[in-house]
């Protein structure tokens, strides 16, 4: 039945999605060219509240849980698992005080509306996969940036998304280069919870009536402890939370 749904819902999602990058595209380009990164960023934000609003017209619910009383004034790395690409508005929305950047791919920086372009001038790394070099110096700016700013960064420790919810096993290389440059930064896990269900199907139909939840575990201070510890520590408990 949910399926069924899907196939008489998702066009109604599906244009509410794209009609917002469209229309936000234009407001983007004014916000940071007149009115710089402040401006720019309040735009983003609103971007992807109405982006995370999309899954309501299929019947589903985003729900985001936060009980940890993390700093503003030092950088986060947040460490998420890594579900759907619906992953990422409700992400943005709710940490947006404390500015989180993305490490994205090169190639999506050309040709799609809005996200292109806050990719561009967001503040992000933009890293190409065949290039390490180039790979690594991205992630260097993105965290001198954080250190600068106090800004955060949110990052997928597994690589790739998870088609059935599984969690893969967490790389160290990319946390592990933005805590050398800037060690000051807290790691927090966040868990995501069955957004992958919303795409069972693909993008056509999109799954309906499915309740989604991103949490926030426990910060975990870096201190002087191993690299590898600390990466496990954080999937361990976005394992666990993801089995509650």
């Amino acid at each position: 039945m949910k399926k069924f749904l899907g196939y008489i819902l998702s066009p109604f999602a599906t244009v509410a999605f794209f009609l917002a990058l469209l229309i936000f595209h234009p407001i983007q380009w004014v916000s940071f060219r007149l009115f710089g990164y402040a401006a720019h960023k309040r735009s983003v934000d609103a971007l992807n509240l109405c982006l995370l609003s999309t899954a309501y017209l299929l019947g589903n619910t985003v729900t985001f849980i936060n009980k940890q009383n993390l700093p503003t004034g030092r950088p986060i790395i947040f460490l998420a698992n890594h579900q759907s690409l619906f992953d990422i508005p409700p992400l943005i929305w709710h940490l947006r005080k404390y500015h989180a950047k993305f490490i994205s791919k090169i190639e999506l920086t050309t040709g799609i509306p809005s996200i292109s372009y806050n990719l561009k001038h967001g503040g992000g790394a933009n890293i190409d996969r065949k290039d390490s070099r180039q790979s690594i110096a991205e992630i260097v700016k993105l965290a001198l940036r954080m250190k600068e700013n106090k800004w955060s960064a949110v990052i997928f420790p597994e690589g790739t998304r998870s088609k059935n919810g599984e969690v893969k096993t967490f790389q160290v290389g990319g946390i592990a280069t933005i805590l050398k440059k800037c060690p000051e930064a807290l790691l927090v896990p966040i868990a995501i919870k069955d957004s992958w269900k919303m795409i069972r199907y693909g993008y056509y139909p999109l799954n309906t009536f499915t309740p989604m939840t991103w949490e926030v575990l426990a910060p975990i201070e870096p201190g002087n402890a191993p690299m590898e510890d600390l990466v496990l520590e954080a999937e361990n408990r976005i394992k666990k939370a993801l089995r509650a």
